[in-house]
């Protein structure tokens, strides 16, 4: 869920001072998130692990890509992040998995 907060730290880093835009903001972080969670798997928005952190970079960057009309080439230009957070996730489920048993 995009909170207020996120919306804050995202105008914050665009340098959007005015609130006009804030529901239009919130829905582009939505999408983002969206996108990052199938591309990737489940995240904390508001956790403090390496993996949480790494997530929340990605959707605030496809934020700034769509914010820009821009979209189309985040893939591309974030394809080895994605990826790398991608198997980092898988391999964390897995390791969790392996404690468990």
């Amino acid at each position: 869920m995009v909170t207020d907060e996120l919306v804050k730290e995202f105008k914050e880093r665009m340098h959007i001072s005015h609130s006009s835009e804030d529901s239009n903001l919130k829905r582009l972080l939505s999408f983002s998130v969206a996108f990052v969670e199938d591309k990737c798997g489940e995240f904390d928005l508001t956790g403090e692990t390496n993996l949480d952190i790494r997530a929340k970079e990605l959707v605030l960057e496809r934020a700034r890509y769509a914010y820009n009309d821009a979209v189309e080439y985040f893939d591309d230009n974030f394809l080895s992040d994605i990826v790398g957070l991608g198997l980092d996730m898988v391999f964390a489920q897995e390791a969790e998995a392996d404690e468990e048993v």
